[in-house]
């Protein structure tokens, strides 16, 4: 039977709840800023083949399996991940991949509240019409002077962070789950409008024979591990954020279906955010594979020519930090459960103190495009070193690890309780591939991929 164990913070006040909880920790910056440049630079359609591939056969099993620790042990997931291990009479060193978890997070939020307050910076520099008659030289110098400014950084970045810990401080109730309510359903009716608006206007046609056709010549071992990891990246596994979302999902909620409602919100939102941009960038004529200034760069230009693009670009940008910081809440809230369970600290206290240290690492991010530009150690700076490990390297290894804790370890009558019975096709599906494609899968692309070299030089 499923644990009666009760969460020391508070529970969602239904599965619905949970369930745009989720998707807003899924749904961020990695669908609608870090998707379509990846499948950019990556080949198009093939990449997102194989994103799809990962999401449905690794990314929602190993969902599911996360939620279930949550749900499971009702704590952060350091104390969900000792009380399962205690209860299967397992070594507590498991707690590890918790604490892992929460490591991962506190890296990827470090530097994903960089990119958020530029987010927050092109929504002030639309409403001040900074790209009203934007050029792609203008539009370069604008993204320029903003990162090579630590203190437009600083305050954006600052403005941002404080805001989550704001938010996360309040508690399950007051804090995340009103924090969902209301900016998830405006995330979706913003997005939804601006995809319409933008194949009405774009080049449909060009961007869905981008985004669906495949060439696997482009494939090689980073690309698919790079689609590893934008999988993990962004359906939030191996952060710990849906181990401790699942500690607050209501007994009588069905983990398999509501996993699966997240995972298909998260590709639909992924797949929208190609559609809402590629049209643009073909119609236009600008260059598909331009990195992070996809949307930072080369987007304004076409903000400035277009009918309404003052609205679009507005709303663009608006819709972009308002899916950062969903995402965002996700990230702190592990580390603040944990401090309040083990340290006795106030909610309000961790906040703060676990929100300080993680804006801290962030200026070390920020500066890595000014002041400390030349420290590029291995040919990466912080801000990349940062990406590259938590979205590449602790994220699929979190992953593996988790698979191999529930599928292998955890006793088949306890996760069974959890899934809602052990008897039925979709369990013994489940399991299947969480006990042997997952863990493979993620331990070939791992292991194979010549990126990984460069760690141990």
């Amino acid at each position: 039977m499923s644990s009666t164990r009760e969460s020391l913070h508070g529970l969602w006040s239904s599965r619905w709840v949970f369930i745009l909880a989720a998707a807003g920790s899924a749904v961020g910056l990695g669908n609608i800023w870090r998707f379509p440049y990846l499948t950019g630079e990556n080949g198009g359609g093939a990449f997102v083949l194989i994103y799809l591939g990962f999401v449905l056969l690794i990314g929602i099993p190993l969902m599911v399996a996360e939620t279930i620790i949550g749900r499971r042990g009702r704590r952060s997931p350091v104390n969900a991940i000792l009380l399962i291990a205690e209860e299967e009479s397992l070594s507590r060193h498991w707690s590890g991949l918790g604490l892992m978890g929460i490591i991962a997070g506190f890296l990827t939020l470090s530097f994903y509240s960089v990119v958020a307050g530029w987010s927050l910076a092109y929504v002030y520099f639309v409403l001040t019409s900074s790209f009203a008659t934007a050029n792609s030289i203008s539009s370069e110098a604008i993204f320029t002077n903003l990162i090579s400014s630590p203190l437009q950084l600083l305050f954006w970045h600052t403005l941002f962070m404080g805001s989550v810990i704001w938010i996360v401080s309040k508690g399950v109730s007051l804090g995340l789950e009103r924090a969902v309510k209301i900016l998830m359903p405006l995330l979706f009716v913003m997005l939804v409008l601006m995809t319409i608006y933008s194949l009405l206007v774009g080049d449909a046609l060009g961007a869905t024979k981008y985004l669906f056709a495949t060439d696997f010549s482009s494939l090689t071992s980073d690309v698919i591990l790079l689609a590893v990891g934008q999988a993990f990246f962004s359906l939030s596994l191996g952060m710990g954020a849906l181990m401790i979302y699942g500690s607050y999902l209501p007994h009588d909620a069905s983990i398999p279906r509501t996993c699966l409602i997240v995972g298909c919100v998260d590709t639909l939102v992924a797949l929208l955010a190609g559609f809402l941009i590629f049209p643009i960038v073909f119609a236009y004529g600008l260059e598909a594979g331009q990195g992070p200034g996809l949307v930072f760069v080369t987007l304004t230009v076409a903000f400035a020519d277009m009918p309404f693009g003052q609205v679009f670009g507005f709303t663009f940008f608006l819709l972009l930090t308002v899916a950062a910081w969903t995402s965002a809440i996700s990230l702190l809230e592990p580390v603040v459960a944990w401090s309040v369970e083990s340290k006795g600290w106030s909610r309000n206290s961790s906040s703060w103190l676990a929100g300080s240290v993680i804006w801290l690492i962030g200026i070390l991010c920020l500066l890595s495009f000014n002041e400390l530009k030349d420290f590029t150690p291995g040919g990466r700076n912080i801000f990349d070193w940062s990406e590259y490990i938590s979205a590449n390297v602790l994220l699929p290894l979190g992953g593996f690890l988790v698979a191999v804790f529930v599928g292998w370890r955890v006793s088949r009558m306890t996760i069974a309780s959890e899934f809602g019975g052990n008897s039925s096709k979709l369990f013994s599906s489940w399991l299947f591939l969480l006990k042997y494609c997952a863990p493979i899968a993620v331990a070939i692309v791992f292991l194979n991929s010549s990126g990984l070299d460069l760690l141990f030089r």
